[in-house]
């Protein structure tokens, strides 16, 4: 049975799977659909046609599916928030629908994101991916499965983030940071995200590929162009090496940089390893 705290208000347009807990002075809004499981804490907000999978936990103050910050939105219009299953949603997290009709803002299945991230008008959030505290995405952002986000990122609208990236804290994600990579505080890519591979179970011989498509992209001074085709010759029908092609052709803001300096060393030193194990 629902445990539910008398002082909760819930649309009688929603639905409540089972075992469901909400706790005191939440609101949950007209056409939500609650799964099995969940656990909704105290003082939070479930805007109308927000879907929240089994599973999922939503922690204190947080505010999910309510209106986008956009000038576009006019009130009335019907757009929806999917949060998938087993997500954890900290204190304060905010997620926000679209200003579009029908479109879609969406949290992957198995996702955390911690105390105070918040969620743009449009974004997708893909399984798995873990947001450190006060990060930011803008509207349309696209973080892929398995992405780590540090601390204090800020995304740009539109940019897209691969999947395996690591992304370290305080930095300003500007343009698209393809699949597998590492970018550094110092806003630019650095190897790849050797320990997240790891733990996604990439073995040692996709690792060692994963490292020489990034080393050339980034590191041996070529153009997109230049290192797309060496990557296809030394790796042909790759799978890794395919992922990655497709994300670098698929870019519109551009591909964030590699770091300078580790490209003067794979010039000097061209057999030199730049980054990661």
């Amino acid at each position: 049975m629902p445990e539910i705290h008398p002082t909760a208000i819930l649309s009688p347009r929603a639905v409540i799977g089972r075992n469901v807990a909400i706790g005191a002075y939440s609101v949950v809004g007209d056409d939500c659909v609650i799964g099995d499981d969940c656990v909704i804490d105290s003082h939070v907000k479930i805007a109308p046609f927000t879907t929240i999978g089994p599973r999922t936990r939503v922690y204190f103050g947080a505010v999910v599916g309510d209106d986008p910050q956009d000038h576009r939105f006019v009130p009335g219009v019907k757009s929806f928030t999917r949060i998938g299953s087993g997500v954890t949603l900290r204190e304060y997290v905010t997620v926000h629908r679209s200003p579009f009709e029908n479109a879609i803002t969406e949290v992957g299945d198995g996702s955390l994101l911690m105390a105070f991230v918040h969620v743009g008008h449009d974004a997708r959030i893909g399984r798995r991916v873990t947001v450190a505290n006060n990060s930011v995405f803008a509207g349309h952002v696209v973080v892929e499965d398995g992405a780590v986000v540090s601390a204090y990122v800020l995304v740009h609208q539109f940019c897209r983030i691969g999947a395996f990236c690591m992304i370290g804290g305080r930095t300003l994600v500007r343009q698209d940071v393809p699949p597998f990579c590492m970018l550094s505080e110092d806003n630019t890519v650095c190897g790849p995200n050797v320990v997240g591979l790891r733990r996604g179970g990439f073995d040692d011989g996709r690792r060692l590929n994963i490292r020489r498509i990034i080393k050339n992209f980034f590191f041996r001074g070529l153009n997109s162009a230049q290192a797309l085709e060496r990557i296809a010759a030394e790796l042909p029908g790759d799978p890794d090496a395919e992922a990655f092609r497709d994300f670098i052709i698929g870019s519109t803001r551009g591909i964030m940089p590699g770091n300078p300096d580790l490209i003067r060393i794979a010039a000097t030193h061209p057999t030199e390893e730049v980054s990661g194990s």
